[in-house]
């Protein structure tokens, strides 16, 4: 699940042209390496507190023990922001997509809202079932796209790659802040990765989350870093690097990867890129829907929203409520962009990715300060000093200053949106939604001090998600 929310092939093909093209230019590779190193040390600190506590709303639970209820729902509200708008998003570019693709392969011309309400559509009937359901179909369409990523890089490292070879200087860490616009770069690279973290929210639904959640969460970083890295660099030296950086400023900057596809593997490689683009971004909307389905559904069950949202399905035991609620969101804000008449890519895509990801940026940062502060007092036997104090601050500090690189470079990543309300909306939005969650947390304690004494602290023992009349350890 939390490989399909990064979906690889999605964010090769979405970000690397904006990487290459107008960030870190022929350093692209290492750019990759870089966030690698950064969101591995994040994780040491992040998946040390994931053997301690279990529950459904993963960094909401996390601020609120590390950091008190307070701030624990503030970060618990901008992560439902994040999540709920991502779904959105990743709805505007599987139907821009669809789109292209169908029309290129069957010259059928259709709106891009069909393709958007279909995936809704369908997204939320898979929902409604067990989350092995979604699992299985998602990880089909992750094994194909993984797969054909491999292989054109392993065809292009076979041919000792481009006229001039390998190009090793791109791999160089010290480039990763050279290029047009180093800050662009990396805040894509960051993106690229963005759902990797969702492995704890399904640590309620897992067999032994202790230590199931930890090995994947690494092995989820970790493995998106060699493959971005490793296919970015042979991407890079099909050609030449500067030829790279020329096709992804081009009119057709998906040609970095059709291009030398067609050239090593074929003209068939052509037509499962385009296909395996489509299924990608669906398979990335269906994990971030599980993802926002489970926030909701964290902080229903608390009520601090509805309480019907916490409730489970009787037979599948998914929480279908907040699923269908969160189906109810995605449509609401598609329509909004479609009555606006926006692009799905340019505006749809564009602008829910980068309010998401900021949002998401400020609670991974407050979730690597929790981790420091919940170890102060807990846990005395997992103290240690690299995984619960210096990893989790490196990581903090990381995620600050990718949080520096989006807003410093917020014009440029946003392209031709960045001239719409709602971009210059966009900090207001994550401030108002913190600012509200600290309110809300306020309100409750010196209102309803029973209902505080909960707010973000339902740690589940048995690791299964439960019907709404099964007991909960807090």
């Amino acid at each position: 699940m939390a490989l399909a929310t990064a979906a690889p092939i999605t964010a090769m093909t979405g970000n690397l042209p904006v990487v290459v093209g107008g960030g870190n230019g022929v350093h692209a590779p290492a750019g990759f390496v870089f966030v690698t190193v950064v969101l591995t040390v994040f994780t040491v600190g992040y998946v040390a507190m994931a053997r301690h506590i279990t529950t459904a709303g993963a960094f909401y639970g996390f601020v609120s023990h590390g950091l008190g209820r307070i701030a624990g729902m503030a970060s618990g509200l901008l992560a439902v922001l994040a999540y709920v708008v991502f779904e959105a998003s990743i709805v505007g570019i599987f139907a821009y997509f669809g789109q292209q693709t169908v029309e290129a392969q069957f010259g059928i011309e259709l709106p891009w809202q069909v393709y958007a309400l279909a995936m809704l559509a369908v997204t939320a009937l898979l929902s409604y079932f067990d989350l092995e359901v979604a699992s299985k179909l998602l990880g089909v369409f992750l094994v194909g796209e993984v797969l054909m990523l491999v292989l054109l890089a392993a065809s292009i490292l076979a041919h000792g790659g481009g006229p001039d070879g390998l190009h090793f200087g791109t791999l160089n860490p010290t480039g990763a802040f050279a290029g047009v616009n180093a800050g662009v770069g990396l805040f894509f690279c960051f993106w690229s990765w963005i759902g990797f973290e969702s492995t704890a929210m399904y640590g309620e639904e897992s067999r032994d989350p202790r230590r199931i959640i930890p090995r994947a969460t690494l092995v989820a970083v970790l493995a998106l870093g060699v493959l971005y890295t490793f296919v970015t660099w042979m991407v890079l030296a099909a050609d030449t690097p500067e030829a790279a950086v020329g096709l992804a400023t081009s009119s057709s900057p998906l040609d970095l990867f059709l291009a030398p596809a067609r050239t090593y593997l074929g003209s068939w490689a052509v037509t499962a890129f385009q296909w395996l683009m489509v299924t990608s971004a669906f398979a990335c909307g269906m994990a971030f829907h599980q993802c926002a389905s489970r926030y909701l559904y964290a902080i229903g069950r608390e009520g601090f929203l509805h309480p019907a949202l916490g409730r489970t399905h009787p037979r599948h035991n998914s929480p279908y409520v907040a699923s269908f609620t969160q189906t109810g969101i995605a449509l609401a804000v598609v329509g909004g962009f479609w009555i606006a008449g926006q692009d799905p890519y340019a505006g749809l895509y564009t602008l829910m990715a980068i309010l998401g990801t900021l949002a998401l940026l400020v609670v991974q940062t407050l979730c690597s300060f929790a981790v420091i502060a919940y170890f102060r007092r807990n846990h005395p036997e997992s103290r240690h000093w690299f995984r619960t104090f210096t990893a989790p601050l490196l990581g903090g500090l990381g995620m600050l200053a990718a949080i520096g690189l989006l807003v410093a470079n917020l014009d440029t990543a946003a392209g031709a949106a960045s001239q719409t309300l709602l971009f210059k909306l966009i900090p207001w939005i994550v401030g108002a939604v913190f600012l509200g969650g600290l309110g809300l947390a306020l309100y409750m304690r010196a209102r309803h001090p029973q209902r505080y004494e909960v707010m973000g602290r339902l740690v589940v023992e048995d690791a299964q998600e439960r019907t709404e009349d099964e007991p909960v350890t807090v």
